[in-house]
């Protein structure tokens, strides 16, 4: 059996990553491709715990490191357990986030230097890596702003705009050196978005199938 296919959706906060899961499940639907879907942090029992932990407030500092660290363990297991195990079944896993989110929030937003980033990144996952990313590029003031219409901000979502901006841009940085990270500008009303989403997709599958 063929080895699935695992496609990753990144953005900021706003950015439409939920419509964009959506309009992926269903390209895939049509094109009669088993799959599932899964998103970070989260996706197991445990790595759902530690969502709630990297969410919530707490009455003293989160330090950028303890989050780090959270955000693989929560990686770590949903890899293990979920991704690996439907990949080598022939299933298409489409995830909301993945590493690139540590690297652009933890890294760029943060400020936590790329080489232990990268001796992380290597302990947990190796050389597993995501086929295809879409990463939905938006102003962090519009993204902030449609989070903000949707209800209550987690912690993370409180961040000040530069954190944001500081995200913004290690995202595009790495999307520039990384063939397999396809940039698509959510600024554009939402048919314009998924338009160009299928466009990616249909020219990955191509791809794929020669």
């Amino acid at each position: 059996m063929p080895r699935g296919k695992f496609i990753v959706i990144e953005g900021l906060e706003g950015a439409g990553k939920s419509s964009a899961m959506a309009c992926v499940k269903n390209f895939l639907t049509e094109h009669a491709i088993p799959h599932r879907q899964v998103r970070e942090p989260g996706g197991t029992p445990m790595a759902e715990a530690i969502r709630a932990l990297v969410k919530q407030p707490w009455m003293e500092t989160v330090t950028a490191e303890t989050e780090l660290l959270l955000m693989y363990a929560s990686r770590a297991q949903l890899v293990a357990n979920v991704i690996e195990p439907s990949l080598a079944q022939g299933e298409w896993v489409i995830g909301d986030r993945h590493d690139l989110s540590s690297r652009a929030y933890q890294g760029g937003g943060r400020g936590i230097a790329d080489e232990k980033l990268a001796s992380l990144r290597q302990l947990v996952l190796g050389e597993f890596q995501p086929d295809l990313t879409l990463l939905l590029d938006i102003e962090p003031q519009r993204g902030l702003a449609r989070a903000q219409a949707r209800g209550d901000l987690d912690r993370i979502e409180q961040e000040e705009l530069a954190f944001f901006k500081r995200t913004r841009q290690r995202y595009l940085s790495i999307a520039a050196t990384d063939p397999t990270i396809q940039v698509i500008d959510a600024n554009q009303d939402m048919a314009a978005v998924h338009r160009d989403l299928l466009q990616q997709l249909q020219r990955f599958m191509a791809q794929e199938l020669n």
